[in-house]
């Protein structure tokens, strides 16, 4: 890929603006942050209580008042950042699920004195209303809780377009939880990259993946709890997996950047935004979208309270809607987002970004390490497939634990050298893996096993929701 692409009315030149500029420039040590916590209310069986989640809102912003405040068509805050931090907190898809995102930061231990400032603010406020955070990737009371969307244009048009996927064919292809972007919550990581550096991040990455599984897989799902990640086939199997380049992880090595803006073509766009109207369409593969003269969509009309449908012109400047959710994504700030990985609990809620920014200062070791292994690599089975297998309850008979537990500990070596080159003191961070790589225990097998030993769902939510050095 040459240094520039073009100008922005082609979608090459679109896709150079949007994702590749901003890698041309020095690269930082700067690290973001994202957690969805579910907001679950604590009387057994019952659905979280949207006026006690605006309730508390309210109070925690009366303590912590960030100015910068955005509501809903109803009038309730649903995002609230403070500029001198860049520190965000959101309801992410419903009031079902909160988010704090932190603004990028060289210090990863800096950013959990903030988030230790926050958190237990917001589970106090949380607490009095009878509801509370957990450090779950699913939502204790999924079932029971209402399946509304935030009620503004971007949420209420996603939802609206998971929901159109009986359009597309029936099961198996498509599992009958639309609404999975409503209780599954994350933790990401984004990275900063440059032009250099972008390639072997992704491709080491994308490596790591069924190793990342054995460590933070915390969504059991299914009729028995058989798979301990179930956000993966909740992504896949929705219609964001109808084009499957648009989630998931990389089926082949990435070679260049030009690669890279091969496979951004290669992914569909569903959705852009005309005016304060979001529009969703049919996915297009973004290499097709610019070429067509217009398109049928949908929008909301909220006077009518419903949808409408509509045509429109589709643009190469389009580019910025494009919305990929790889579990390795190059975004529009120049950095590479991670995204495979659950929500963990709460006091051990930094370990997967410390683990993440060591090894991406060791990223060259950590290539060689993932192309040489043995340990799941060399059985027939391709890193994908291997991710997989990994997110399972059981596991087949060709992984030998005491190998993977090794394997395990050489990459917490990596990611402590990294950590130390980066000089903050993060190291410490990452201790609650070491207990993990030993035990081969993620947090999703731990709540299943305390589940058929008798506890209670409540139970462990409390647990991975108490917050403590």
């Amino acid at each position: 890929m040459t240094a520039n692409m073009g100008k922005e009315d082609t979608v090459f030149g679109a896709l150079d603006a949007h994702f590749f500029a901003p890698l041309r420039r020095k690269r930082t040590r700067r690290v973001g942050v994202e957690l969805e916590f579910p907001v679950w209310n604590r009387t057994p069986g019952a659905a979280t209580d949207f006026s006690a989640v605006h309730a508390a809102t309210e109070e925690f912003l009366s303590v912590h008042p960030f100015p910068r405040q955005v509501r809903d068509d109803e009038g309730a805050i649903y995002r609230a950042s403070d500029p001198g931090t860049d520190d965000e907190l959101s309801f992410d898809c419903s009031y079902n699920t909160l988010e704090i995102s932190f603004g990028p930061a060289e210090n990863l231990g800096a950013v959990r004195q903030r988030f230790a400032s926050y958190f237990p603010a917001l589970q106090n406020a949380f607490g009095r209303r009878g509801h509370a955070l957990s450090g779950m990737g699913i939502n204790p009371h999924w079932r029971e809780n209402r399946a509304d969307p935030i009620g503004n244009g971007r949420y209420r048009m996603l939802l609206h377009h998971l929901k159109s996927y009986s359009k597309y064919g029936g099961s198996p292809r498509f599992h009958n939880h639309p609404d999975f972007g409503l209780f599954s919550c994350a933790s990401q990581t984004q990275i900063d990259a440059d032009e250099q550096t972008a390639v072997s991040i992704i491709n080491a990455f994308n490596l790591l993946e069924p190793f990342k599984a054995v460590l933070f897989a915390n969504s059991p799902f299914g009729t028995r709890n058989e798979v301990l990640c179930g956000r993966d086939s909740l992504w896949s199997r929705s219609l964001h997996g109808l084009n499957p380049h648009n989630c998931g992880m990389y089926g082949v090595k990435i070679r260049s950047l030009a690669d890279i803006a091969g496979y951004l073509e290669s992914t569909s766009i569903y959705c852009v935004e005309r005016g304060e109207r979001y529009i969703n369409f049919p996915p297009v593969p973004l290499r097709d979208y610019a070429g067509k003269e217009t398109l049928a969509g949908e929008y909301w009309d909220g006077d009518a309270g419903r949808h409408r449908a509509c045509t429109f012109s589709p643009s190469p400047a389009d580019v910025r809607w494009l919305r990929p959710f790889k579990f390795e994504d190059l975004t529009q700030r120049g950095t590479v987002e991670f995204r495979s990985v659950c929500q963990q609990p709460v006091r051990e809620a930094f370990a997967a970004a410390a683990f993440h920014a060591g090894l991406a200062e060791r990223v060259d070791a950590l290539s060689e390490l993932l192309e040489n292994d043995t340990v799941l690599y060399g059985h027939g089975y391709g890193a994908d497939e291997l991710r997989g297998l990994a997110i399972l309850r059981e596991w087949p008979s060709f992984i030998d634990r005491k190998a993977l537990s090794a394997q395990l500990h050489r990459l917490l070596d990596l990611a402590e050298e990294g950590l130390r080159m980066r000089g903050s003191g993060e190291e410490p961070l990452l201790a609650p893996l070491r207990r993990r790589a030993d035990t081969l225990e993620s947090p999703a097998r731990e709540q299943v096993e305390r589940l058929e030993r008798g506890e209670t769902i409540e139970s462990v939510a409390d647990d991975y929701g108490a917050f403590g050095d």
